[in-house]
């Protein structure tokens, strides 16, 4: 399944931090594929280190890495879908701060079930989590446009939000197929897509743009 957008609304403004944020893993992405383990153990968590006060930065620098081709894809493709919608009615500032946040939440969350872990993590995959959360409290009804793929024959048609969401939980567990470094050899982080799910849901309306959320309101009840 490729999720392709919201079929039950429109964005009424340019998704410009969904896009820069999709650049900068992109980016990160081709710097990973160029410079090889050294640079994903550089800049990937390792819980250890955390808990022993060093390399703090790397909160922040792995949540735009990915372990493969499938991880990035499938992470991009979903937060595609998911994403514009909740900057829409957050605004691109608070939208950025709650995706960080977001992040960081997810990081923190598995360092806290293994802070003694000396296994490199890293990915998009909690702060995408929370913005999943966020669209499911927000949009709980939403019907997202999506591809189904049978063998050669493609078809085009809505799914349920909360069925796509578990979808993607699902393609985690097989990220590491295709993975570009032997680092991600520690499994997936199952606390840090629970800790980012569980952050967006718990915070999401508070992040919301009351103007923006009244025009959509607006908007629905004209329709």
């Amino acid at each position: 399944m490729f999720p392709l957008g919201d079929a039950s609304r429109r964005i009424r403004h340019f998704p410009a931090v969904t896009l820069l944020i999709i650049g900068l893993n992109v980016l990160m992405f081709v710097i990973e594929l160029t410079a090889g383990d050294p640079f994903i153990n550089r800049w990937s968590v390792i819980p250890a280190d955390i808990t022993a006060g060093r390399s703090w930065i790397t909160v922040l620098t792995a949540m735009f890495m990915h372990a493969g081709w499938m991880h990035i894809i499938g992470n991009m493709v979903f937060f595609w879908a998911f994403g514009p919608e909740i900057e829409d009615v957050m605004g691109p500032l608070r939208y950025a701060a709650f995706y960080l946040l977001g992040g960081l939440a997810a990081s923190f969350a598995q360092i806290v079930v293994q802070p003694y872990s000396t296994v490199p993590n890293l990915g998009a995959s909690g702060a995408i989590a929370a913005v999943m959360g966020a669209f499911l409290i927000t949009y709980p009804r939403d019907q997202i446009r999506t591809v189904l793929l049978f063998g050669w024959f493609a078809r085009v048609t809505v799914i349920p939000a909360l069925v796509l969401v578990g979808f993607w939980i699902l393609t985690q567990l097989f990220s590491e197929l295709g993975s570009i470094a032997q680092v991600q050899s520690g499994g997936v982080a199952y606390m840090a897509h629970i800790g980012g799910f569980a952050f967006g849901a718990l915070t999401a309306r508070l992040f919301e743009s009351q103007q923006r959320r009244a025009e959509q309101d607006t908007e629905d009840r004209s329709r």
